[in-house]
């Protein structure tokens, strides 16, 4: 696991940290949490609440801050937070290099997730994976994905995360993971940063949901996290999904959410062996390379059925986030 067990900094709540080149003020409210590259705080500034993250590694700093930047350019994308500031502190112990972003409120995953019905999962991991297609097709992966790292935040409900520390580009090694969520772990593949490298994780999030305490490694592997899928009635219906996902058959975020959503929609009913099925074929089917250049007319068909399709997911998103506020407001009612 790529952690500390101690964080860098001590800092007491109404300590003001000063940027030497901005010279813009923050006053420290609380420590939210930290990692081997720094830690963050929860402070206060002009535009209202912050969160800012100091660290001794410049280096480790700028990294961040490019990813930040680079989800800026992102059309769309929100799922990490944004950049409001960078620059130097200067303490009588040296000078440290801090970032200020947007911080985001509200309770993780998994707390949120406590004692609500199954929709909201399929809501909250439809959304999840549509901002990691986003971000796969800008050249990166996200890397550290778990549920402590998720929040969600609302009205509208949606799905963020709160530390981009471990967000690789595309075919480096992934800088930081931990134990439970990395594929490296059980087994199941290398850390280079690609896709599946997030969609591992995504089904291990998915796993984590219905198993909130974890499970320890034995030797199992695959055939562990297979078992402990059976398991649990509640999971089965995502059986086929997860295994695409754990054993590296799906190349893209899309694919997996197209999947979720035939599911969610009713479509696929042998979920655990019509799903393995379609993300084997499209996996073949992209090997082989058989597929012709479509003509004019063909591409004008897609371009519609594509249009089609979008209008089409999000009624269903929109269906089913209502359903999950009806039945929300009817628990408070009763």
């Amino acid at each position: 696991m790529m952690n500390t067990s101690k964080s860098q900094f001590k800092i007491n709540s109404g300590t003001v940290i000063k940027g030497k080149w901005h010279n813009k003020q923050y006053t420290i409210l609380k420590e939210l949490g930290y990692g081997a590259n720094g830690t963050v705080f929860l402070a206060d500034s002009k535009i209202g609440r912050v969160a800012l993250k100091l660290s001794n590694n410049s280096v480790s700093i700028t990294s961040e801050v490019n990813v930040l930047k680079s989800f800026a350019k992102v059309q769309g994308y929100s799922l990490g937070p944004s950049l409001i500031d960078v620059d130097d502190w200067v303490t009588n112990r040296g000078t440290i290099s801090f970032y200020v972003m947007e911080y985001i409120n509200g309770p993780d995953l998994l707390t949120f997730i406590h004692n609500k019905e199954d929709l909201w999962i399929d809501v909250l991991m439809i959304q999840l994976l549509k901002d990691l297609q986003n971000l796969h097709e800008n050249n990166w992966v996200f890397g550290d994905l778990k549920p402590e790292n998720l929040i969600i935040t609302g009205p509208p409900t949606r799905i963020r995360c709160i530390d981009v520390g471990g967000t690789t580009i595309k075919g480096r090694a992934i800088k930081e993971f931990t134990e439970f969520f990395d594929r490296g772990y059980w087994g199941a593949g290398t850390r280079k940063a690609e896709p599946s490298y997030d969609l591992f994780a995504v089904a291990m999030i998915i796993l984590n949901l219905y198993y909130p305490k974890r499970f320890n490694k034995k030797e199992g592997g695959i055939k562990q996290l297979h078992m402990m899928i059976r398991q649990k009635q509640e999971l089965m219906r995502f059986e086929g999904i997860l295994l695409n996902a754990l054993t590296g058959k799906y190349l893209s975020a899309k694919e997996m959410r197209l999947d979720y959503l035939k599911l969610t929609s009713g479509e696929s009913k042998k979920t655990s062996r019509s799903t393995i099925t379609a993300g084997t074929n499209r996996s073949k089917a992209r090997q082989a390379n058989i597929q012709p250049a479509p003509s004019a007319q063909t591409r004008s068909k897609l371009v519609k059925k594509k249009k089609k399709a979008g209008w089409a997911e999000s009624i269903l998103i929109i269906i089913l986030i209502s359903i999950c506020y009806i039945l929300y407001i009817y628990g408070q009612l009763t």
